[in-house]
């Protein structure tokens, strides 16, 4: 870690705190097995489909048809997980910004995968981005364990167990070396790919 951390510099992560949990959660099942141009390529066509705001309140969902998300981009899965979202933000079992902002991590991991299309990933996204949570590691992250892949010299991507177990050292500021994983994975996309990884 000290070795990214001269690398790459000073971590540069800066929360989207303006975000609602809506926004973030919408966010994250767009990038849910894409790269990030495909998914932010969908999100701008998907608020282009609400002129005049810059990220719809979930009740507009209501005005678009399926085929209208679909041809944003969206799979029929991620359309479902999207109205599932603004549904339960509706009826309170996704929390306001004020509200889950005091809540801890693990309560809001147990209580947004209830959500359709929503597992810990898709959290621990919002974790990051958008609470700036400090102590984060998402183990089930490609990026996350390709770049401890790369850092490491290793053939194989670690198992998320053993990326939990090394990462206790981290603690508690996992996330931040979660985003210097990041840059390692990045800065490495030209090296060979590890076993069982199509390039």
């Amino acid at each position: 870690m000290r070795r990214l951390i001269r690398v790459h510099g000073p971590c540069t992560l800066v929360p989207k705190m303006k975000r609602s949990p809506f926004d973030s959660l919408v966010s994250a099942v767009a990038h849910q097995q894409l790269n990030g141009t495909a998914a932010d390529t969908i999100l701008r066509r998907f608020r282009a489909l609400f002129p005049g705001k810059r990220f719809p309140a979930p009740e507009r969902l209501a005005e678009v048809t399926d085929d209208a998300l679909r041809g944003c981009g969206f799979s029929w899965a991620k359309i479902a997980a999207i109205r599932d979202i603004a549904a339960k933000t509706l009826d309170g079992t996704i929390p306001t910004s004020r509200v889950i902002r005091a809540m801890p991590d693990e309560e809001i991991i147990a209580r947004l995968t209830t959500v359709r299309g929503v597992g810990r990933w898709t959290v621990e996204m919002l974790l990051i981005f958008k609470l700036g949570r400090p102590d984060v590691l998402p183990a089930d992250d490609f990026g996350v364990r390709n770049g401890f892949r790369i850092a490491h010299g290793l053939d194989e991507m670690p198992k998320p167990r053993e990326l939990l177990a090394h990462g206790e050292r981290w603690r508690p500021y996992a996330t931040t070396a979660a985003w210097y994983l990041w840059r390692a994975a990045d800065a490495g996309k030209s090296a060979r790919p590890p076993k069982g990884v199509n390039s």
